[in-house]
């Protein structure tokens, strides 16, 4: 492990952006960004597009350590480059950006309420390229969608498995169980989640740390006892589907949670702004996400 970027995450001020999409979003973060499906015929010009998005993102002078502590990337994100260096190498020398990668891939059906990881058979080569390209830590994100406390439990089980896998290559998990922001029980699903999450933590050997990703409680504060135990180096929270404005107001009222937003980040930014305009935009986004993450 790096020991800077350990301290960094514990320690500094900011967020994290989540740069993360994958095939199935990457369409609508084009869309959004302003780059329609005809402007593209295959998956490898649309990978292109996307990475050009990113990269314009990554080396605009409004994306920097004081305020970005950390970027979680995409398996194909990490293996490209940014004005010919590798991407994580990139983010640490160039920016001071800790660098993240997101490993699942993608959701199983839903069952009892939730939806799981897929299976993932070559977890340990994508880890140990990881560990090569200079990633620090992971991200792995389930669903919940009811207060089906069976559904959870396996949620946060498999979690914790995959989570001591990433610990095992020396790198720092983010255990991302997402409770849906639109159900009736959000509340008691997130009850529910806190108390096997807390369980779950006893398993993790002294001395070694997680990070956990969760949507913004229905309860201000309800994690504060998960931001303050001694094997949680950081918990982030998810903008969800909120709106980013609706997003940081969540979010400043809950102390010590930081942001780990993905559409929320991108939120005003389009492909025919000027590089003034995106810089401008994207410092605006910055700041308030910025802010939120340091109130309370």
């Amino acid at each position: 492990m790096n020991q800077e970027q350990a301290t960094r995450m514990t320690e500094a001020k900011g967020f994290i952006a989540a740069l993360d999409q994958s095939g199935g979003s990457t369409p609508k973060a084009l869309r959004a960004y302003g780059i329609q499906d005809d402007a593209y015929s295959s998956d490898a010009e649309m990978f292109d597009l996307v990475h050009a998005m990113r990269s314009r993102l990554i080396t605009s002078p409004s994306f920097t350590s004081e305020k970005v502590l950390a970027a979680i990337l995409f398996e194909m994100t990490m293996d490209r480059e940014i004005e010919g260096i590798p991407t994580a190498q990139y983010l640490w020398e160039k920016k001071g950006i800790v660098p993240l990668l997101k490993i699942d891939k993608g959701l199983a059906d839903e069952e009892n309420d939730v939806q799981v990881m897929k299976p993932m058979p070559e977890l340990d080569k994508l880890l140990d390229r990881g560990v090569e390209k200079g990633i620090f830590g992971t991200k792995e994100r389930s669903v919940i969608n009811a207060a089906n406390g069976e559904g959870i439990q396996a949620v946060v089980d498999q979690q914790f498995e995959i989570g001591k896998q990433v610990l095992a290559k020396g790198m720092v998990p983010i255990l991302e169980p997402e409770v849906t922001i639109s159900i009736d029980d959000k509340e008691e699903a997130e009850e529910l989640l806190k108390a096997a999450l807390l369980k779950g933590l006893d398993d993790i050997p002294e001395g070694q740390q997680v990070m956990i990703k969760v949507s913004i409680p229905t309860v201000d504060n309800f994690y504060e006892d998960l931001i303050n135990h001694p094997k949680v180096m950081r918990v982030v929270a998810l903008s969800g589907g909120y709106e980013r404005d609706d997003a940081n107001e969540r979010l400043s009222r809950n102390k010590g949670l930081i942001a780990s937003f993905s559409r929320a980040l991108l939120e005003g930014l389009t492909a025919d702004q000027s590089q003034e305009e995106f810089d401008n935009t994207l410092a605006t986004t910055i700041d308030g996400i910025y802010k939120a993450s340091i109130a309370g």
